[in-house]
Parts: C-alpha cells; structure tokens; sequence
C-alpha cells in the first residue's frame, strides 16, 4: 500500500512540477498539497510505513494519525466515486495517480485495517484529536479560497454556491466522518486483529 500512495504522489509531483501552464509553480504545488485527497494519502502513507517497521506499531501521536488517514482515505474514496469521479478525465500518468488516490488506496487501507488491524487503537482521545485536522482543513480551505478564489473540490466553491450551500456540503462530510468513526470504534473493540491494548501506558509517540 505504500509503494502504490507513494507512487501515485510521485506521478502527481512531477506532473504538476512539469506543468508549465498556468500558475506559477509555487501556487501550482500550494493548490496541490490544499487537496483532501493528498494530505490523505500523505497521512496513509505515514501511517502504513510506520507499521511495516514495526506491525505493533502504537502511541498517542501515532493513533491520531492512523485514525485521521483511515478515515480520511476511506471519506475520500467515498465523495470521489459518488461526486466527483464524473467531474474529470485524467488520462496517461495522471490516471494511474488517479487510480491510486482514489479507488486502490481507500478499499485497500479499510480492508488493511479490517483484516490485520493493529486493535484496539482507538479511544476517546483518540477520537477527539483526530476531529482537529478535518477541522483545520475546512477552516484553511475556505480562507485560502477567500484571498484567492480558489477552492479544492466544485462542493467546497464559495463564489459559485455560496457560504451557506457550501457549509452544508462541509457539514454533510463531517457528519459521514463522525458515522464512520463510530462504526471504527465499534469495530476495534470487538474485531480480533494485531496486538493486545495496553491500556494508558501509551507511549508519547
């Protein structure tokens, strides 16, 4: 699962690197690293990496994590094929990336967590800090639109919907991620997988 985000970053990178037309590259690679789907997978890509060096992989900072990439790639694939898959037509290298972000990297890391785990990870901790980067991505991403006019994803677009149609579609998200955080939490209780819990001892990181 690794090599195959990490792979689908590379592609991204270069092609946006490659791209000279346009936006400057600097504000190319700012729009890039905005999207939900790239900072899902980068967290994927940390977290996945982290537990091929070591399968009982555990700690506080690591949980948050975890849970924010399982998650967010799951959301992503999610919103990606029941919105916006009609919306674009990659093709080349951009469509292996495609491929990658959008339909290998979510069905591949829930039935990666599903199957091997490590459980039980999440805790009520775990879950009330892993609700701050969603939070900070939707409060960046309607700032950052609001100095540029740009926005990430057509659901997200202030000038063409408005605040109060995008502040539903935001909500109508985050209210699919507190669902399928309940159904995680549900499930690392009681499904077998990975090494036992160790309680409050949890080291730092």
């Amino acid at each position: 699962m690794g090599v195959i985000v990490l792979t689908s970053l590379l592609i991204r990178i270069v092609l946006t690197a490659t791209d000279t037309g346009g936006d400057p590259a600097l504000t190319r690679f700012v729009q890039l690293f905005s999207y939900f789907t790239i900072q899902s997978n980068l967290l994927l890509l940390i977290a996945v990496t982290a537990l091929a060096l070591n399968p009982d992989r555990d700690g506080r900072l690591w949980r948050v994590i975890r849970l924010d990439a399982l998650l967010g790639i799951v959301i992503t694939g999610i919103v990606y094929s029941t919105i916006l898959a009609g919306e674009s037509d990659p093709q080349g290298a951009a469509w292996l990336a495609d491929v990658g972000f959008h339909y290998v990297a979510p069905w591949a890391a829930l039935l990666g967590w599903l199957i091997f785990g490590p459980r039980p990870r999440i805790d009520g901790r775990t879950l009330a800090w892993s609700a701050l980067w969603p939070a900070l991505w939707i409060g960046y991403t309607l700032a950052h639109g609001a100095a540029t006019d740009w926005y990430p994803y057509p659901f997200s677009d202030v000038t063409a919907l408005g605040y109060p149609t995008v502040l539903v579609n935001l909500g109508a998200v985050v209210v699919i991620a507190t669902l399928l955080a309940t159904v995680l939490r549900l499930c690392d209780t009681r499904l077998p997988g990975g090494s036992p819990a160790i309680g409050d001892r949890i080291p730092s990181s």
